[in-house]
């Protein structure tokens, strides 16, 4: 990997730590929301879908025109709106202008996860890409060692604006340099003709069954991960009994760990198979989730092992998911499709959301019940992706023996 490729990689991961940091923080936040704006476990899950549906839906709208125009300008637009949102979040006074924040932030977020995933694609070839998603999702680790505890800290030193504060004038900094060392992304359009008919792009999606199946991949992946997220924090906090203080460590120990994890996880992914590695980490995650979402009397310091390992293994599988999806198309259509793609990640946290602020019940206390059912509900889907990820292997491979793929590079 060379020096220029190492600069944008940074910068991307930089990027995709403040905006993986402003989706990330509002999930820890519901043991401040719910009290503060004394609203019910379905309320607030509709504070962390408002965010994913509209990202989700301007990612679909998106996936239309993305490929027609230099990926670092469309990274870069969304980018100033998505940090103009996250202000709006900041300043907000009541839960029904937090919402509407949400949604506004969640619009420009939506163009963002892909574009990054797009560059990543366009500029590192497939046998070395896992590595560079290894760095890529890097990002989610510093959110959770550095941003999480850090904006917790900050919540609980002033109040939950903070958090938000601390987004948007960090992403305002990284601006400039954006603007400066980011490379001129237009090399997708030399091989176009013209503008994509809209119409002609959906079916294009909807014939190709490689495509189907890595959106379907992507559902349940993240439909999967994220149904135990949004009340962990509410969980140990007013169940478990652990302080506000405590919570924040969960976040620290489980980044730390995946910080140290993702690069390796990303070079065995590129070494061994990116599948395989898949499967490995999915079936490992299972335990986990089984523990925390039922989880017994112990000590903080079993909790955090046992938590974080659950990082690791969950990391670890989307990093090779990653890889595996932006490898369906070629690159012409990448931008395109990885919006598609970002669209329906978007979606489906959204609605792990909503579903599991629908199972969750908040007692008089604060504390909740029906917590483990989302736990079972996490690990049927877990289990679900294995089905998305060997069809899709298998049809990538048989492509590849009849030479019939239009990849960019051989699958492994």
């Amino acid at each position: 990997m060379n020096k220029k490729e190492k600069i944008v990689l940074l910068l991307l991961a930089a990027l995709n730590f403040t905006h993986i940091l402003d989706f990330m923080i509002m999930m820890p936040l519901g043991n401040y929301l719910m009290p503060y704006f004394d609203i019910s476990p379905q309320q607030f899950s509709m504070l962390v879908a408002s965010y994913t549906f509209s990202a989700g839906i301007a990612g679909f709208l998106a996936a239309f025109f993305v490929d027609n125009f230099d990926r670092k300008r469309v990274l870069l637009f969304g980018y100033s709106g998505f940090l103009l949102g996250t202000l709006c979040c900041a300043l907000a006074p009541t839960y029904t202008l937090l919402l509407l924040a949400r949604i506004v932030a969640g619009i420009f977020g939506g163009l963002i996860g892909a574009q990054v995933l797009s560059i990543v694609a366009d500029l590192i070839p497939y046998e070395r890409r896992g590595i560079a998603m290894g760095i890529i999702m890097a990002a989610f680790s510093v959110a959770s060692v550095f941003g999480v505890p850090f904006g917790l800290y900050v919540a609980n030193l002033f109040n939950w604006h903070g958090p938000f504060f601390f987004v948007a004038g960090f992403g305002t900094l990284l601006l400039p340099f954006l603007i400066r060392y980011l490379p001129k992304m237009d090399g997708h359009l030399k091989s176009k003709a013209g503008r994509i008919n809209p119409l002609v792009l959906l079916k294009e999606v909807i014939k190709d069954k490689d495509q189907l199946l890595a959106l379907g991949f992507t559902a349940s992946l993240m439909l999967g991960h994220f149904m135990i997220i949004p009340f962990l924090n509410p969980f140990m906090e007013f169940n478990m009994g652990f302080s506000k203080q405590q919570t924040p460590m969960l976040y620290m120990a489980g980044g730390i760990a995946t910080l140290i994890t993702s690069p390796l996880i990303g070079r065995l992914a590129d070494k061994v198979g990116k599948h395989k590695v898949y499967v490995i980490m999915a079936v490992m995650s299972i335990f986990p989730i089984a523990l925390i979402t039922n989880l017994p009397p112990m000590p903080f310091y079993l909790v955090l092992c046992i938590s974080g390992f659950w990082f690791v293994v969950s990391s670890g599988r989307t990093i090779p998911a990653q890889a595996m999806v932006s490898n369906v198309v070629s690159a012409d259509r990448r931008g395109s499709f990885m919006s598609f793609n970002s669209a329906v990640q978007q979606i489906f946290v959204g609605l792990a959301s909503v579903i599991s602020g629908f199972i969750v019940v908040k007692n008089a206390d604060n504390s909740i019940q029906n917590y483990e059912i989302t736990g079972y509900l996490s690990i049927f889907i877990t289990l679900l992706t294995l089905i998305f990820v060997f069809r899709l292997d298998t049809r990538m491979k048989k492509k590849e023996e009849f030479g019939m793929g239009n990849r960019d590079i051989k699958s492994s």
